[in-house]
């Protein structure tokens, strides 16, 4: 495969997108052709992206991709050296943050200690000059969305680090934005409570329904929560597609490795999950799979066992090419795996599907 860039994605309802796909809606963000640079490093090159009224857009990509630098241009807290921002068709390239009505939501959260949950909650509104019993209904309203009633009259140093978050994001819907922006506000919690907070994240978006881009390295977070991906690298767009389109029909190398584990198995780019294995060589093909390789003989180096998933360490015995697969837990019991056995193996899924039918431009 070649390296691709893809550009924009269209912005008439039901018209081709970059992936080759449909997109819906109108644009609520339309960014073109922005370029900024720090000293020598280009931090975005020509970047042109359309983000739709309504959608969860993920900016997914290695450190120094660009994601939050793209960020940071539509708050305004970074300004473009070319290219123009327009948010409800109106140019706010050169509109200061203040004025874009954009909600922003950093990883390590600020608030402020010396006021209570309440107060922060409020802060936005209070400057803003709103009555004084419109801003307790909203923020009574908004705590309660956020899992928050009852936290009122805490301070901030007596909420766990999720809590913290979600009075972040209170804070930021307080003053209903047009836009809400997130940059990688997960990222410094563990693993479970980013799990918790993502499901809590759809619904919160599903119930508000506002034009929200997340910034996050993270590839899970962005395949569970997004409804669109914007894929970035060393400050390009290489794709964009829902996480299904990226994961299915990824535009090149990059997208493939980056977007999910890939293996090489007789020659051939797969997924590790769509890899079979048999301790005898009719290995059926079941449902809509077919018979993508030959079926090879593998010796088995590891097995490894995360919970439901199974991960099993392989390699070739007649080209020494070492491989992974996924398998069930159930049917790793079943095959009882051990280390140094030699079983079957074969991938099931087409090539074609991997290795990109999607729309670029070079």
């Amino acid at each position: 495969m070649t390296a691709a860039h893809t550009s924009t994605s269209s912005s008439t309802a039901g018209t081709p997108g970059a992936n080759g796909s449909a997109t819906t809606g109108t644009a609520k963000i339309s960014i073109k052709n922005i370029n900024k640079n720090y000293g020598d490093f280009q931090a975005l090159n020509n970047v042109s992206l359309d983000i739709h009224e309504g959608s969860l857009t993920a900016l997914l990509g290695p450190s120094g991709s660009g994601k939050s630098t793209l960020l940071r241009s539509i708050a305004g807290l970074d300004q473009p050296d070319s290219g123009t921002i327009i948010i409800d068709g109106e140019d706010i390239t050169r509109v200061s943050p203040q004025q874009r009505g954009i909600g922003f939501v950093f990883q390590h959260y600020a608030a402020f200690k010396h006021l209570t949950v309440r107060e922060n909650v409020g802060f936005g509104l209070k400057i803003r000059k709103r009555p004084a019993a419109e801003i307790r209904a909203r923020v009574d309203e908004l705590l309660e969305i956020v899992g928050l009633a009852g936290f009122h009259e805490r301070y901030p140093s007596q909420l766990s680090g999720g809590q913290r978050q979600r009075l972040a994001l209170a804070r930021a819907l307080a003053v209903s934005p047009k836009v809400l922006l997130l940059d990688e506000p997960f990222g410094a919690l563990d693993a479970k409570v980013r799990e918790d907070l993502r499901s809590w994240l759809r619904r919160l978006h599903k119930e508000f329904n506002i034009t929200t881009v997340l910034v996050t390295h993270d590839q899970q977070e962005a395949l569970d929560v997004a409804d669109q991906i914007v894929v970035l690298n060393k400050g390009q767009i290489e794709q964009i597609g829902t996480p299904t389109e990226l994961y299915d029909q990824p535009a090149n190398d990059f997208v493939l490795g980056f977007l999910g584990q890939v293996s090489t198995l007789d020659g051939k780019v797969v997924r590790p999950h769509d890899i079979r294995l048999g301790r005898t060589p009719d290995l059926a093909v079941h449902n809509h799979e077919v018979a993508e390789t030959s079926v090879i003989n593998a010796t088995v180096e590891r097995v490894v066992f995360l919970g439901f998933e199974v991960r099993v360490e392989l390699r070739e015995t007649e080209s020494g090419n070492p491989f992974t697969a996924e398998i069930t837990r159930g049917d790793a019991l079943a095959l009882d795996l051990q280390p140094g056995e030699i079983i079957y193996a074969r991938a099931t899924r087409p090539a074609a599907l991997i290795q990109s039918t999607a729309s670029v431009n070079n």
